[in-house]
């Protein structure tokens, strides 16, 4: 039984692509997802990959702007890294993006790690939910993935994320809508970057990493943040290449995500 209202799943379309709509109560509507499932006879159930896509984009852009599919299907087939599972959905197309954060009604974070996942799961027989489970993204998106990667360490084994937003206020950057609609409590005095959420005794966190162009706008945030975990000693790896914030760099990177989450592809239990 599907866990959702409808759920409409394509057939299968070139380069191992499958493309998702399905109706969410999370987003009070439906939201679109592009699956990348390798060829192949697996015994075991593979790893899931979320990638978040920036402003502006939608489901399609890590696919077809970023190759993602394609880079993932060299490594596999290269034997760089194990095959896994590519799951890209939309933000949930709320304004110039969503921020993958709850407001306005919907809750975007629970779409993502709640959703998603279980479409994901009834859309591929290769995955479920004792996959291991690693979520990256760009941009908007990479600061969904260290958001949501750091408030849902059960979920997620690992996170990477390129070119990130690292403090919710970068937002500014890249959208005509108010901050405060995206964030009711939101307020420059008060300390609610992803920096916040390292510094809660006890907290677990998945393995972490992240990279940003030596040409991107959003550097001196990264390496605010770098410096921030390196004073609270939460381990991570942080580095920087040239390039600015677009897609020749991500589609570059991306492969060093890969192979950061292969290191911990390990099925839970096994």
């Amino acid at each position: 039984m599907s866990s959702f209202r409808t759920i409409e799943i394509s057939s299968d379309v070139p380069d191992g692509l499958k493309f998702l709509t399905v109706k969410s109560a999370h987003l009070k509507g439906r939201g679109d997802i592009t699956l990348f499932e390798p060829q192949g006879d697996f015994s075991e159930p593979l790893p899931l990959v979320i990638l978040l896509h920036g402003v502006y984009g939608s489901h399609w852009a890590w696919a077809f702007s970023g190759n993602a599919h394609k880079t993932a299907a060299n490594m596999i087939n290269s034997g760089e890294i194990e095959p896994m599972v590519l799951v890209m959905p939309s933000d949930g197309l709320w304004g110039d993006g969503s921020s993958y954060t709850s407001h306005n009604e919907r809750d975007f974070e629970k779409w993502i790690v709640e959703d998603v996942v279980k479409a994901a799961c009834e859309a591929s027989p290769l995955v479920n939910e004792q996959s291991p489970k690693f979520i990256s993204g760009l941009s908007m998106g990479g600061y969904g993935a260290l958001r949501l990667g750091l408030r849902h360490p059960q979920i997620f084994t690992a996170i990477s994320a390129h070119s990130a937003i690292t403090c919710f206020s970068e937002m500014a950057l890249f959208i005509e809508e108010d901050l405060n609609s995206l964030h009711k409590s939101w307020d420059e005095s008060e300390e609610l970057d992803i920096i916040s959420e390292f510094s809660k005794e006890g907290k677990i966190h998945p393995h972490l990493r992240f990279d940003c162009g030596l040409s991107d706008q959003l550097i001196e945030g990264n390496r605010l943040f770098h410096k921030q975990l390196n004073e609270l000693k939460v381990a991570h790896t942080y580095e920087e290449f040239g390039g600015a914030h677009e897609w020749d760099y991500w589609q570059n990177h991306l492969p060093g995500t890969l192979k950061f989450f292969n290191q911990f592809c390990k099925i839970k239990g096994k």
